[in-house]
């Protein structure tokens, strides 16, 4: 059974970091594209990042580009998001995903993602 597991998240104050981790069982996803999402209150879930399984690199959506950093250590099967100089618009549930296909790059939409992790709450107070 595939389970993906979110943690690190929290409440912390604008201008705060957080590290959220995603730990990955029941297969390997070394080769292949793992990403976050993120829902707030009242919206559609949305992306935020993705690192390739081909090449390892990274993607980020325009709102957090500069300040979010996402990593994955194929050795732990663990992808992670560096979030730094957070805003309260950032809060929500952040959502862990992987897919089950190899594709070169990565893609931004959800249903291309086969596996996700039952989220973890950021709350980023102003």
């Amino acid at each position: 059974q595939v389970q993906l597991v979110e943690s690190g998240g929290g409440l912390v104050q604008a201008g705060g970091s957080l590290r959220l981790s995603c730990a990955a069982s029941g297969r390997t996803f070394n080769s292949h594209t793992m990403g976050w999402f993120r829902q707030a209150p009242g919206k559609e879930r949305e992306f935020v990042a993705a690192v390739s399984g081909s090449a390892g690199s990274p993607y980020y959506a325009d709102s957090v580009k500069g300040r979010f950093t996402i990593s994955r250590d194929n050795a732990k099967n663990t992808v992670y998001l560096q979030m730094n100089n957070l805003k309260a618009e950032d809060t929500a549930v952040y959502y862990c995903a992987a897919e089950s296909r190899l594709r070169l790059g990565v893609s931004f939409t959800l249903r291309d993602y086969d596996y996700w992790g039952q989220g973890t709450q950021v709350t980023v107070s102003s």
